[in-house]
This record gives C-alpha cells, structure tokens and sequence, in this order.
C-alpha cells in the first residue's frame, strides 16, 4: 500500500485546508494517507473543524507557521524529517509555500521516492519588495529541480509560473484544479436567503453586496470599500456591502471607512444595525450566507484559485472581480462575472454600479454559475486527477 505524507502549511479557512482535507479523505483505499499542518496566524480562523467534520485526525506542528523565523522553521524541519524517517513515505505532497519549503528539504534529506508540490497561489507579485521576491523565486526554482511533479492549480497560473517566473519547465508541471463539495450551495436557498437576510436586517430591496476573505493586504480590500463609497453615491439603489472574513486588516479598514464617511459595524456575534457596511468577521457555514448576498465582489492583487469566485458561482450568484492569477479560469467573462483591470477603482465601481442597478444581468450571470462548476470544481474530480497523477508517478518510479 503506497504512503502518502500530505503537509500543509497552516490550517486556516480557505482553499489549501479544503484540499488537502478532501484528498486525505477521499483517496482510493489503496494509498495511506497521513495529514500534518502548522498553526494559523492569531488573527485568522481555524480550518481544524473543516477535518473533524471528515473525521481526520492531522499531525499539527505548532512551529509551522506562516511568517519566516529561522528557530521556528528549523524545529519544524527536525519533526517532519523525523516523521519522514518513521512514516516512511513513497509520497511526499507539499501545498503551499512554507510547507513547501520544510518539507521538500526534509523528503530530499530523507531521500523520498516520489515529491510532489501545489502551488495554490504565490508570492512573486503583490506581497514583497524585488531583492525579496527574488529569493523565493531562486528558493522556488531549487526545489522544483528536485520534484517529480508540480501541480499548477489553474491554466494561468501554470504559464506564469513556468513562462514568467521560470520556476521549471512546462513539463515538469501538471494542472489539476481545486475541488470542492459544492452541492451544499444549491440547498435551502431560499430560506438561508430568509434567514441572512432578516439577521443583518436587510429589506427585500436591499442590493446586498459581499466579498468573502483574509482580511489581509493582499486581497486589497481597500479597493471593495472605495467602490462601495463610489456607488453609493451615484445610484439611486439602496445597497448594503458585507465583508465576511477577520485578519490583520480590519482595523485599518474600519479607520478607513471614518475617513471615508462610511457607516459601518462589526458584527461577529449578529448584534447588527442597518449600516452600509457591516464586518462580518467569520461565517463558518458560508454556505448559510451567499443566498442573503446578491453580488460577490473580489479585490484581490493576486490571487491562484479564489474558493470565493467558485463558492459564489455555485450559489448562483453574479459576480464583480480584479481580473488576476488564474480568474480567467475560474469564471467565465462577461457570462459568470464582469472582470476588471487590477486596483482601479473607476473600473470596478463602474462594473459594480452596473450589476446593482441591473437585475437581469444579475439574473443572466447567476443562471449560469453552477453549470460552470459543479463538475470542474467537485472534489471527487480532484481526487480522481490526483489518484491518477499518484499511479503515473509510481509507476515510473518502478
């Protein structure tokens, strides 16, 4: 039975945490499956319950943390290299950049048979300086030398990847897009719709718009606050903007709502007023919340695969978003989701005023949300791409 070590780099909410869940769970019998993390950042949510819901009991590695610290990261190294020399893994599947790093060095050290890794974003844009950027990417290409195989998570991201950042070769690199269980969004939607609805206090009338998400400077979310402020002021529709999610930002994004002369709340408990924008913080059961919201915007300065694109496609949801990373493979232009250029403010307030005052372009792009992702983004097609990738690689390895 061929072993499986899966490393993750941090259990909170969004999409690494749903795939690796999913695939630990989900693989065929044959392959046995052992799950280790690290540690969320104190202003993010946990994702733990997403695995007990599956009843997957992971590894958590407390060192493994997002942000670099040499003491921390070499302790985290030791105890996956131990894990690695205990488990002994035929495959070891890394997602993300920290687990990537670890642990790719620790399966070279231990002479692993088979490495794997998912880039399910990246850094090389929009997060650091240059001198920075240049050394994840020198760090990125290393380590590519020694993987059987990448996984690019979108179309787009595998050409910036291989044709921009030179991390590898084409070749090297395979696509195999997230999954997840969608089916819950098209449940109870009506009276999730009642429910969310009369919680935040929101009329019939009401065009309730949301964008779901870190709190963190990377999704831009100053960008969603300024629009909001824009449309406000030049339609005649009354709208109400809902921020689902918590991170390091908040603060700074409430100063910025004063400043703009925009009333807003946070609400983590429901203690909710009618202000225009409201601050959610977490909702676990996101699912509950789509059917309340009528358009999902997303700022976002990079982005892989957004979980929040798909999420709002599957709800039937129309969708304003920053045209970046792998969007274009995400929705459909102009048929799913009006994309915009990237941190412009004139583009995306104009798109979005569009979509709030036009309820049949609502309506045409919510009518064809879940066709588009319910097969392409299911979790059982990632777990049959991945099984197949699995048996390719052994095999060669023969």
């Amino acid at each position: 039975m061929p072993k499986i070590l899966r490393i993750i780099y941090r259990f909170n909410i969004g999409g690494p945490t749903y795939n690796a869940a999913y695939l630990s769970k989900y693989l065929n019998s044959d392959f046995d499956t052992l799950l280790v993390g690290g540690v969320k950042e104190e202003a993010e949510a946990s994702s733990e319950y997403i695995l007990k819901k599956l009843g997957i009991e992971p590894i958590i590695i407390p060192e493994m943390r997002r942000s670099v610290n040499p003491t921390n990261d070499l302790i985290a190294y030791r105890k996956i290299s131990k894990l690695i020399s205990q488990f002994k893994p035929d495959i070891v599947h890394t997602h993300a950049s920290k687990a990537g790093t670890i642990g790719r060095l620790a399966a070279i050290r231990n002479k692993v048979p088979i490495i794997v890794h998912t880039f399910h974003g990246h850094v090389f844009h929009s997060y650091f300086g240059s001198s920075k950027t240049n050394i994840f990417i020198n760090i990125e290409q290393g380590l590519a030398n020694q993987c059987s195989k990448i996984i690019a998570i979108s179309d787009k991201q595998k050409e910036e990847l291989s044709e921009i950042y030179k991390i590898a070769a084409p070749e090297k690199f395979e696509v195999i897009p997230l999954g997840f269980d969608l089916q819950r969004f098209q449940e109870n939607q009506v009276q999730k719709r009642t429910t969310f609805r009369a919680l935040y206090k929101l009329n019939e009338s009401d065009i309730a718009i949301g964008i779901v998400g870190r709190l963190a400077p990377v999704k831009n979310h100053e960008l969603f606050i300024r629009s909001i402020k824009n449309v406000k002021e030049k339609t005649q529709a009354n709208i109400r903007a809902f921020i689902i999610g918590d991170g390091e930002c908040r603060s700074d994004l409430q100063e910025l709502c004063k400043s703009l002369g925009l009333d807003y709340q946070y609400s983590p408990n429901g203690e909710v007023s009618e202000s225009t924008i409201t601050f959610t913080s977490w909702i676990k059961n996101i699912d509950t919340a789509y059917p309340g919201l009528d358009i999902i915007g997303m700022t976002s300065l990079n982005e892989g695969t957004p979980v929040s694109l798909i999420e709002a496609q599957a709800a039937n949801k129309a969708i304003v978003t920053t045209n970046v990373g792998g969007i274009e493979n995400i929705v459909i232009p102009n048929v799913t989701a009006l994309l915009t250029k990237n941190n412009c403010v004139d583009d995306f307030s104009e798109k979005l005023k569009l979509l709030v005052e036009s309820e049949p372009m609502r309506k045409a792009q919510s009518e064809k949300g879940w066709n588009h992702v319910r097969e392409k983004f299911h979790y059982t097609r990632l777990v049959h791409d991945t099984e197949n990738l699995y048996y390719k690689l052994l095999n060669q390895y023969k």
